[in-house]
């Protein structure tokens, strides 16, 4: 496609579910402002529907035709860039794959799929020339992959820090705002829409996980492999550890977190204790941000809607436009390699992080005393201890015993939870979440 070219840019739509609906309604309503900031119309040629008679509230543009084989659209004339919007791992690999193959032009909002093969597919796309794109695939509507392409590409990038899944952000929210459990604010996600009715994804942090990686890629130049990514999620979150954090001047949040560490890169995704004084602890509700921090820059901040129709299809179609401009040389992860060498990675066991820990015990003389010296045994500093009754406990005998900690190594971390398991005080699994 030439950038002087004005016929219109032909999509190939694979799926026409939320985000579909959203960019086609975007593509609709703004059809003449789209045409002015382009220099040409951009329309849907085809689209792969599983079932076109279902109803909709959007409907197909007049004239788009309608295979039930989205691998068709790889191969198509009338097709100059494959839009991906099915999800999933197989089949939107295949289409991918043959569309890349078959030198066109793809954009995806698969975060899932690039977080797992994206190494393989950003080759390909290199070899045969031709644009890999996907906006839509970490937070929405946000535009952290362009930021990180292009805006801050000047920039070492020192550390990404973000609220990357909005159905756990509504989870915590709801459990702080409402005094709700996990269970009753996950139920209330469900009621609306924000989780699936199998909310696993979500909830165990695993769709953050794949937005770091490919913010990773992004950020660093590297490959980061996804099985190497420690990743903890939100379902052990209790009221009672929500109400310390909020005592200790804190919010929880999921994070997912991304920084150099002695040259390497240390990585992962945690329910961590946030000071209510960051921005990032005041996003509530289903909403995503990301903070970005560059040698030359210093702190960026973005935020917005995660999720959502419309949000993510404007996310889809500035990658329409993107490669409509300048599709001879699309910028595909923002590196001239054909193929990112792979991350260095600090290992697991030496990440460093302030602490919380929550251990449920007997009521008895020298249990904080043993508590403390399992932790300073292996030089864990502690600066804060909490002790009192759990007002929803009906036995006054077992006590939370709170404490706050000076930076602490995970092997330590590790050492210490092992050693405190076995004391015969201790009557319920430790709680331990990292303070950002």
């Amino acid at each position: 496609m030439s950038a002087q070219d004005a016929s219109p840019v032909r999509l190939g739509l694979a799926g026409f579910g939320t985000v579909g609906q959203g960019l086609v309604s975007i593509l609709t309503e703004s059809s003449d402002w789209i045409e002015r900031r382009l220099g040409r119309p951009v329309r849907v040629a085809a689209a792969a529907v599983r079932d076109p008679g279902k109803p909709r509230p959007v409907a197909l543009p007049e004239g788009t035709r309608i295979t039930a084989n989205p691998l068709e659209l790889a191969a198509a004339e009338d097709v100059d860039i494959v839009v991906e919007l099915m999800g999933g791992l197989t089949s939107a690999y295949d289409l991918i794959r043959l569309a890349l193959t078959s030198g066109k032009h793809v954009v995806t909002a698969n975060k899932h799929l690039l977080a797992e093969r994206g190494e393989e597919l950003f080759a390909l796309a290199a070899a045969k020339g031709v644009g890999l794109y996907y906006e839509a695939s970490v937070c929405g509507g946000i535009p952290i992959v362009q930021t990180l392409k292009e805006s801050l590409a000047g920039n070492h990038i020192l550390a990404v820090t973000g609220i990357l899944n909005g159905t756990s952000n509504f989870i915590l929210s709801r459990m702080t705002k409402k005094g709700l459990s996990y269970a009753e604010a996950l139920k209330k996600a469900q009621k609306k829409g924000y989780a699936e009715a199998d909310p696993t994804l979500d909830v165990e942090g695993l769709d953050a996980a794949h937005k770091l990686i490919v913010l990773i890629r992004l950020a660093y130049g590297r490959d980061y492999p996804l099985a190497a990514l420690p990743v903890t999620g939100v379902t052990a979150i209790t009221p009672l550890d929500i109400a310390y954090a909020r005592e200790f001047g804190c919010e929880v949040k999921l994070i997912g977190q991304a920084k150099m560490a002695d040259g390497k890169i240390m990585a992962g995704v945690h329910p961590m204790l946030l000071s209510k004084s960051y921005l990032l602890a005041q996003v509530s509700g289903a909403f995503n941000a990301v903070r970005v921090v560059g040698d030359a820059v210093g702190a960026v901040m973005l935020y917005g809607q995660g999720a959502g129709g419309r949000p993510t299809g404007s996310a889809v179609l500035a990658d329409i436009m993107a490669l409509a401009r300048d599709g001879a040389a699309p910028n595909n992860t923002g590196f001239p390699e054909k193929t990112l060498p792979s991350a260095e990675l600090l290992p697991h066991e030496e990440e460093t992080s302030r602490r919380y820990f929550r251990f449920t015990v007997e009521d008895k003389p020298g249990v904080l005393a043993a508590l403390a010296k399992a932790l300073g045994d292996v030089g864990i500093s502690i600066y804060q201890a909490v002790q009192k009754v759990d007002p929803d406990t009906a036995d006054e005998s077992i006590v939370p015993i709170v404490f706050m900690t000076h930076q602490a190594r995970q092997r330590d971390v590790d050492a210490a939870l092992e050693k405190i398991r076995a004391f015969p005080f201790v009557k319920a699994e430790p709680m331990h979440l990292r303070v950002l």
